[in-house]
């Protein structure tokens, strides 16, 4: 359940955002037991709790320097944001499945995000399809990123990626230029422009849509943090698609995380005289992706019944929603359907509450009643 936050809570996010390289799961763990506050405080004292023995080792090297105020500051400076799990636009649902995964070091849920831009996390995290592909892309390759973005936003889906060269830039310029919405989740911090070529880029993305970063402002790109990232991507998207990919390429590290996450996953054929569609052949024929052809094979990945309407119902405004409505509007999941004590617990709202704003959201059509479950309409 979200609260706003006070500076110290904030500050102390900040600090944990920082205190080791992310996903850290032993700081989550931490945070879950002693809250930001004090679990900032038992790091910066080394005095961590027994059944905590591993953030010692994963804090060490950072531990004494805190710089959270300053990281704050130019946050704010460059009209970026801290989010936290504390904060109403978090995007719990899409993240949850990193919490699910068997995966190691790189699988965790991230502690914070560091976002710029006008857009809500966690509206831009349940409407997202991502478009990924080779730097190295050809003229075919980036005209079928163009058409798809494009077709994407006018379905009023966001279009996510990693906003590099090649495909992921051609996928967020198709996106905008169609005046959709577009977020570009990034493997260095929020303040960075990487690669530089694409500065102009990113400011216009962070004035229309999201910048995100887990990584703290001033961390450089590198390499095992385009693979951490990643993960991000595919977690924060309705469905994955490879547009092209070589036979060894980041595009095949962020499918390999969206079959790991329970993410359909598609991939576009391309000339088979061409190296870079050699990767989207290959998980075709393996069975791991769907070819996809044009948009309605990439919305049907991602709605595969057809229910959601125009990409989690959003035709619908939800402006006109009384408090208790938009909450348990948020409690539902942008897929598949909950229980009324599911929705009463993820709003914070007892269920007598949860049950007469369901009434009055199933005759405004917001919702719909499958069976006793609910869902979005």
């Amino acid at each position: 359940m979200s609260h706003h936050l006070d500076d110290t809570e904030r500050r102390a996010w900040a600090y944990l955002a920082r205190v080791a390289e992310p996903p850290c799961a032993a700081i989550e763990s931490l945070c879950d037991e002693l809250g930001p506050v004090e679990a900032a405080a038992a790091v910066r004292s080394r005095s961590v709790p027994a059944g905590h023995p591993l953030v010692l080792e994963a804090t060490a090297a950072r531990a004494e320097i805190d710089t959270a105020a300053e990281d704050l500051e130019i946050a704010e400076r460059i009209g970026a944001r801290l989010v936290t799990r504390d904060d109403a636009e978090w995007p719990g649902w899409p993240l949850m499945s990193l919490s699910q995964s068997d995966t190691a070091a790189r699988g965790g849920v991230p502690l914070a995000l560091w976002v710029r831009g006008p857009g809500r996390l966690d509206d831009l995290a349940t409407t997202g399809i991502a478009l990924v592909g080779s730097r190295a892309a050809s003229g075919y390759g980036e005209q079928v990123a163009s058409s798809l973005a494009s077709g994407l936003v006018a379905e009023n889906w966001t279009v996510t990626s990693g906003g590099a060269y090649g495909i992921d830039g051609v996928a967020h310029r198709g996106a905008l230029a169609s005046g959709g919405s577009t977020m570009a989740v990034m493997a260095c911090g929020i303040d960075r422009d990487y690669p530089a070529g694409h500065a102009r880029l990113l400011a216009e993305i962070a004035d229309r849509g999201l910048v995100v970063s887990e990584y703290p402002p001033g961390t450089t790109a590198a390499k095992h943090r385009f693979l951490t990232r990643n993960r991000l991507v595919a977690a924060m998207s309705a469905a994955v698609v490879v547009v092209e990919a070589g036979r060894r390429s980041g595009a095949a590290n962020t499918a390999a995380w969206a079959r790991k996450l329970g993410r359909p996953l598609g991939a576009v054929p391309g000339p088979v005289t061409s190296a870079t569609s050699i990767g989207c052949h290959q998980m075709i024929a393996d069975d791991l992706a769907v070819l996809v052809t044009g948009i309605r094979s990439v919305i049907a990945l991602a709605a595969p019944d057809g229910a959601v309407d125009n990409g989690r119902g959003r035709t619908r405004s939800t402006d006109r929603l009384t408090a208790d409505e938009q909450r348990v509007h948020d409690a539902l999941p942008g897929r598949g359907s909950v229980t009324i004590e599911e929705i009463s617990f993820s709003a914070g709202l007892d269920i007598p509450d949860v049950r007469s704003a369901l009434a009055r959201m199933d005759v405004s059509g917001h919702v719909v009643n499958d069976a006793g479950m609910w869902r979005l309409s």
